[in-house]
């Protein structure tokens, strides 16, 4: 090859229009014409892909699915000949084909998808611009070749939307308002369901208190409950708010500081609260706007009637009050979908009822009398699309909170109730995130992505929908991706322990051991268990704090660590002694006790009800011992072991011992993690198929 040559092939590149017709031509304007069909989709298809790569056999698999696979790889060769030598002719040299791998150099080629989330990354005016300019088109519209290459297609389209809704939240919550406003209007071009992110620093955050219910009737009577559930929904779905949770939102109020003092521990700038007086003849309501930082009455309004005026017409009043909160704040509310409530009072009083049960977690029977209620509201009025996704979030919980012994079955009950929200009410964001969960229980975690990124764009100022997208994240190694997910989901709920325990998992697979033990020790002063905060003690070296405080969790056992499935109670000195070995087999570094705690771990593997509990699989995760963590979540995943997923990217010893046993992609192939990892990228650790180098 001549000098000239060589220049040519190493400066030309590749650029792609992928939205609408495909299109692809050189940096110069030479298009890139190719006659084998098949050929030119290859190329499509590396565009579509997050690191630009396919593994040929997949890619066989995907354009023949009917063929021998050796008739198949051979129809693949000649289509990469043809791909290569169209290529070459134009001086294009990042085309790479290996025996198990065919990817694109991602210097040297750019697509309208990359150039727009740069733009959503740096500057909204451009990203404004390009949403207009690609308008509704699909992705490679008008592409068909078979069933299989179709169906991809189809999962791929639902990927990218997904990220680019997450982007696009992302990039409204960090601009000006005028700008984040058009922004959301160009994205509605596309996605006319669209809602925003929770606002960034600087925007308005806003806690909505339990109201106070002073009742001369007497009887249950859930009127509050309803105002409250109004409020928080009506505002939750306008970009302009981002709300605290409501788990934070009751431990704050159960302490019963003052506004101010509310404020600062929920980092809101804002508060609403107020109270309901119901007398014999009528109801009335006082709701006012609160300034977090003085305390100060920045909007009230006195609203009277009679009970019935108040709970059918809950959903008017609820747009009125925020409506005028909204003027008060100088906001624009943005059209947002309204929810599928009930209009039968009964239906709607067990819906509130059961909710309230749900979140008293730690109290025995609460979350299966949740079910109960929920179950009956639903016989009722089985439209009532948030009553279903309520239920759907009851079966997780039984599965993750109670010693059930069903857990994959009240996962698979929970999908069925989210699939059923979503059916009646596309926009149920957390419905999508349900979804997610299980997937991981039928060893998907590649759908369980992106249910968990639907999930996200549909409604990014959920602290749950943000916590989970960052534990699956985590789950699969991509812990730089989960950080900022979790982060958020801790600062919308600042209280809530399960989010910390990921903050600190999370900091310790991007390997900022402080800032873990930061975050471990704020979990145990709020009163959460101690095993994470002894897991950053451990990293550091501090072995026997952390022991003591892995020692401390004995308290714990009953309440905020659930008993496994059939385990009696234990008596005071058996708890101790129990807890004691654990703890110094966990964080001792002691050989002997480690060895002996891994006999043990067996031995409880073989013996207990669930033999894939928790109290099984995290600890074997901790201790690096490979054959039974591999064993065991090989075997069953459900929402009460899954959690201890996220901790298998910690790199110390000894958890870093099952990665790096020799049978660790086989157990990440057979539980789908590869798949997702050629889907949606390589982890932190790996960034490449290790069987490849």
């Amino acid at each position: 090859m001549t000098n000239e040559a060589t220049a040519t092939a190493l400066t030309t590149t590749l650029v792609a229009s992928l939205f609408g017709e495909l299109r692809i031509e050189t940096n110069t304007g030479a298009p890139v014409t190719i006659s084998n069909r098949r050929a030119a989709l290859i190329l499509a298809i590396l565009f579509l892909q997050t690191d630009h790569s396919i593994d040929r056999e997949a890619l066989a698999k995907l354009f023949w699915p009917h063929r021998f696979l050796p008739q198949a790889k051979a129809s693949l060769r000649q289509c990469l000949h043809d791909l290569g030598r169209a290529l070459e002719a134009l001086g294009y040299s990042g085309l790479n084909v290996s025996r198990a791998v065919v990817a694109l150099d991602p210097q040297s080629i750019s697509s309208d998808i990359s150039t727009l989330e740069t733009a959503l990354e740096t500057r909204s005016d451009e990203a404004t611009a390009q949403i207009l300019a690609i308008g509704n088109r699909p992705l490679l519209q008008g592409v068909t070749l078979n069933s299989a290459f179709d169906n991809w297609l189809t999962l791929r389209r639902d990927h990218i939307d997904a990220r680019l809704k997450a982007a696009i939240s992302a990039g409204h919550a960090a601009t000006e308002k005028s700008a984040g406003d058009a922004l959301l209007e160009a994205a509605r071009v596309r996605f006319p369901a669209f809602q925003t992110a929770a606002p960034s620093t600087g925007r308005i955050t806003m806690a909505v208190l339990p109201l106070e219910q002073f009742d001369d009737v007497g009887g249950e009577f859930y009127l509050a409950d309803a105002v409250l559930d109004e409020l928080s929904a009506g505002l939750g779905r306008i970009g302009g708010f981002a709300l605290a949770g409501r788990t934070s939102v009751a431990a704050i109020t159960a302490r019963g500081e003052t506004l101010t003092e509310m404020a600062e521990n929920l980092r809101v700038s804002h508060l609403i609260e107020g109270e309901i007086r119901r007398r014999a003849e009528e109801i009335t309501i006082r709701i006012a706007l609160i300034e977090g930082t003085t305390g100060t009455e920045l909007w009230s309004d006195i609203i009277t009637g009679s009970i019935e005026s108040f709970l059918e017409g809950r959903q008017i009043i609820g747009e009125n009050v925020i409506a005028a909160i909204c003027n008060a704040l100088g906001i624009s509310q943005s059209p947002a979908p309204s929810r599928r409530m009930t209009t039968n009072r009964e239906a709607y009083t067990l819906y509130l009822q059961g909710r309230e049960m749900l979140h008293r977690v730690g109290v025995d029977g609460a979350i299966v009398k949740s079910v109960d209620l929920l179950e009956r509201a639903l016989e009722i009025d089985p439209d009532f699309a948030e009553c279903w996704m309520e239920l759907a979030d009851a079966h997780i919980n039984v599965a993750a909170f109670t010693p059930s012994l069903e857990r994959v079955k009240n996962s698979a009950d929970a999908a069925r109730c989210a699939q059923r929200a979503i059916d009646l009410d596309p926009n149920q964001g957390h419905a999508y995130s349900v979804l997610g969960v299980h997937e991981w229980t039928s060893f998907n975690p590649s759908k369980a992505l992106d249910y968990s990124l639907e999930a996200y764009a549909r409604d990014p100022g959920s602290s749950d929908v943000a916590s989970r997208l960052g534990a699956c994240l985590l789950y699969l190694g991509k812990a730089r991706e989960a950080l900022p997910y979790i982060e958020a989901a801790v600062e919308r709920d600042p209280i809530f322990i399960r989010n910390f325990a990921m903050l600190v998992s999370a900091h310790l697979a991007n390997g900022n051991f402080d800032e873990a033990r930061q975050v471990g020790k704020r979990m145990a002063e709020l009163g959460g268990v101690r095993m994470y905060f002894a897991l950053a003690q451990f990293a550091l070296g501090e072995y026997e704090a952390a022991v003591e405080n892995h020692y401390y969790n004995r308290f714990f056992l009953g309440s905020l660590l659930m008993r496994p499935p059939g385990m009696p109670e234990m008596d005071d000195a058996a708890r101790d002694a129990y807890f004691k070995f654990a703890a110094r087999g966990l964080f001792s570094g002691e050989q002997d006790t480690r060895n002996a705690y891994c006999q043990m771990l067996d031995g409880l593997h073989v013996t207990m009800a669930d033999p894939y509990d928790s109290s099984i699989s995290m600890p074997a995760i901790w201790m690096g011992h490979s054959e039974l963590a591999m064993k065991l979540y090989s075997e069953r995943i459900h929402p009460a072991n899954m959690f201890g997923l996220m901790s298998l990217w910690i790199d110390i010893d000894p958890i870093r011992n099952i990665r790096l046993h020799p049978n660790f992609m086989a157990f990440a192939e057979k539980i789908g993690m590869v798949e997702a990892w050629n889907r949606h990228g390589w982890p932190d650790l790996m960034p490449t198929d290790p069987r490849n180098i």
